[in-house]
């Protein structure tokens, strides 16, 4: 590997770390999550729930009970756990977060000790329901405080409990019904080798950056940092020193300020990234916004939480990935009662063809409309791309 690499040879190290080249593309749901290490769960529903975009993005049309037959259950595949936001692991990789169960972004160990203390009592009967009952919905405790409260968004006090020891580590996701997180004692899940494996904290944040190397392809130490939610400072400071065991390569990225890691092992991609894709805004390739801008010059917001008057691009608008590039941004909802797949804007990047980029894209609509169920796909003709894509939709 070179000591400084181009921005397209960048772009084609970070498309073949998530599967988006045509050698790397993963064959199953597994292989998927492998490839990308993390996958981020989200309640947003609009087109389709976030942990299950990344896997259509990279293996197209799937059956998504693949995905839910790998958690949940006694002795699963994959766990709930914080290790991006709420995301899904392997589950024998959960004791490299016990160093977060020590002391966690979200509240500080001392913190949740406090208040257990102070509601000891309480916390043991919510774990005595749970072993006498299974794994529990927050919903399905009956308790006078189960009601729900103007503060802490809304949590009720069982609520709160379940989430201040589902990060620390006394209680475990035991799947999900519906959206809903179930929660379980460690024991009615994890297997015996599991529960009892302890990493030493600074060990198992090398692990994980090295994880996050192998899935970026080629990143900063913010870029690495972000993936599993690490200090940054601190992230830095083992990245060097993985530097300097051999275990990874310092890099320099054309046009990047901050240098860049890679593994010693890494080659370019030699073939064409995958054709036309739709990303979630959760997807890995595109979810810590200043590496996207630096890689494909493509600046990225939801626009959830904008007033619809101030809106550009959508409510929920999705990169178009296109043969390697961010290509444009669509705006899709699933009418569900009416199975319709809605565009209700599309756009395309300066420098796109349009005609091109509509062609590929109206073929990728068609297969994730049926992927959703949906019968028909309407166009509203709203982004400099829809005219285009109005004559590919027929």
């Amino acid at each position: 590997m070179t000591e400084q690499l181009s921005l397209s040879q960048a772009r084609l190290l970070a498309l073949g770390g998530q599967g988006l080249t045509k050698s790397t593309k993963p064959s199953s749901v597994l292989e998927t999550i492998d490839t990308m290490g993390v996958l981020q769960i989200d309640s947003v529903n609009v087109f389709e729930r976030a942990h299950y975009m990344p896997l259509f993005s990279r293996l197209g049309p799937y059956d998504k009970t693949e995905l839910d037959n790998l958690h949940g259950g006694k002795h699963p595949t994959l766990l709930e756990y914080w290790a991006h936001e709420a995301s899904f692991i392997r589950t024998e990789h959960y004791p490299l977060f016990g160093y977060r169960m020590e002391y966690n972004q979200r509240g500080s160990r001392a913190r949740y000790e406090k208040w257990a203390a102070e509601n000891r009592e309480f916390l043991e009967w919510i774990k005595n329901e749970i072993r006498t009952r299974g794994p529990l919905a927050g919903g399905d405790f009956e308790h006078e405080r189960a009601e729900r409260k103007g503060s802490w968004w809304g949590w009720s006090d069982v609520k709160r409990a379940l989430e201040f020891m589902f990060m620390y580590g006394e209680v475990v996701s035991g799947g999900r019904e519906g959206f809903n997180r179930l929660y379980a004692l460690p024991e009615q899940v994890l297997p015996a080798r599991v529960r009892n494996k302890t990493e030493d904290p600074i060990a198992s944040r090398k692990k994980l950056l090295l994880k996050a190397a192998k899935a970026h392809g080629v990143g900063t130490a913010a870029d690495l940092a972000d993936y599993f939610r690490m200090n940054a400072p601190l992230a830095k400071k083992l990245l060097q020193e993985l530097v300097d065991d051999k275990n990874l390569i310092a890099t320099q990225v054309e046009g990047w300020k901050e240098k860049a890691f890679i593994l010693p092992d890494t080659q370019v991609p030699k073939e064409k990234p995958v054709g036309t894709t739709l990303l979630s805004p959760f997807d890995p390739l595109v979810w810590f916004r200043p590496r996207t801008e630096r890689l494909w010059d493509f600046h990225y917001r939801i626009e959830i939480y904008t007033p619809e008057p101030k809106r550009v691009f959508g409510y929920y608008s999705l990169p178009i990935l296109w043969h390697g590039q961010i290509a444009g941004r669509i705006d899709l909802k699933n009418d569900r009662h009416s199975k319709t797949l809605l565009v209700q804007s599309a756009w395309h990047e300066p420098g796109i063809d349009p005609t091109a980029l509509a062609k590929d894209l109206s073929k990728h609509l068609a297969q994730a409309a049926k992927w959703q169920g949906c019968k028909d796909i309407e166009l509203k003709k709203k982004g400099n791309l829809s005219a285009a894509l109005s004559k590919t939709l027929g």
